[in-house]
């Protein structure tokens, strides 16, 4: 039987800082109310002319490339999942392809909110299962600072600008994505979208004018379906799996909120030092932040750890994936 293991992780963050104290210049704000209610200290903000996610995108699969030994052209595919494409076409896989020289890959961009890291992988751990795609990438990550309006401290203080990127390939060993679920309902478009910009509304200089290009959040909504939904559908990946507190090494929720993973770490029955947490430094990078905590914990991880990935994001989606380390 072939399995798809994630044989190498790496991540890109901006140098520049954005801190609570920088935040309390600029919003009716300050370091005690964001923490408390995020656990957010700082966020990285990606600055220069022209450097949008696929920058990013670059850094991270690049030095993917140098950690695994791998040449650019062995890669068979290329998955992206964002929200903050460069520009509406071509897709940011495209453009990481041609830049890192990744001649014999194809690929495309996937958008599922704060849920694309997982909705991804389930693709490319599909692809790699069929037998066909020997060498696969999954990038994930966001420019969110391009589409957060920076008066709005319900938003501003939430997030930030980061990416992942896994190496995905086949084994025949008892390791890698082993189970998965997951979810989407559409009707909760209404408490998380971004109002123009789109086919159904384009962009004018009215919407402009509105700040309609930034994102909306009905936060309360948002929380009360992140807190239920996250935990349950990691619970139902643990049950079916016949995992427990006692065999699972490692949570990986989505970093949408501080009191959102621990609401999730309690219902699952994990203790503290189960749950990678990275929050603090790095906000919600929505489709980054779980390939970042494998970044961040890497040096931690053993083969064969039993770890759960679980994410809610705006859509609604939501899902969760149990996976062996593999290295």
């Amino acid at each position: 039987m072939i399995r798809a293991k994630i044989s190498g992780v790496a991540g890109f963050v901006p140098e520049d800082r954005l801190t609570n104290e920088m935040l309390s210049q600029m919003v009716d704000t300050n370091d005690e109310w964001i923490f408390s209610r995020t656990g957010i200290k700082e966020r990285r903000m990606l600055k220069g002319e022209g450097l949008g996610m696929s920058y990013m995108a670059e850094q991270a699969v690049r030095l993917l490339l140098e950690k695994t030994n791998t040449k650019p052209e062995e890669i068979d595919v290329v998955i992206c999942t964002t929200i903050t494409q460069d520009m509406l076409l071509p897709s940011v896989a495209n453009l990481v392809c041609y830049r890192v020289g990744m001649t014999n890959a194809w690929g495309f961009d996937l958008q599922a909110a704060c849920s694309g890291f997982l909705y991804g992988l389930e693709t490319v751990t599909k692809f790699v299962e069929s037998g066909k795609y020997k060498k696969a990438i999954l990038i994930s990550g966001d420019k969110m600072s391009s589409i957060i309006d920076y008066t709005d401290r319900n938003t501003c203080v939430i997030f930030g600008d980061g990416c992942g990127a896994v190496l995905v390939e086949p084994t025949e060993e008892n390791v890698g994505i082993m189970d998965s679920k997951l979810y989407s309902d559409g009707s909760g478009w209404q408490y998380l979208h971004i109002k123009a910009g789109g086919s159904a509304k384009p962009s004018t200089m009215d919407t402009l004018m509105a700040g309609e290009q930034y994102v909306y959040q009905e936060g309360q909504k948002v929380y009360v379906n992140a807190i239920k939904n996250m935990a349950d559908v990691a619970i139902e990946v643990m049950e079916r799996n016949h995992l427990t507190a006692d065999n699972i090494q490692w949570l990986v929720p989505h970093q949408a909120n501080k009191r959102i993973i621990e609401s999730t770490r309690e219902r699952v029955g994990l203790p503290v030092e189960k749950v990678m947490v990275n929050i603090q430094n790095y906000g919600n990078t929505t489709n980054g932040t779980i390939p970042l905590c494998l970044w961040d914990y890497e040096k931690q991880l053993k083969k064969g750890d039993n770890i759960i990935l679980a994410s809610f994001g705006g859509g609604f989606t939501w899902g969760a994936i149990y996976l062996k380390w593999a290295y």
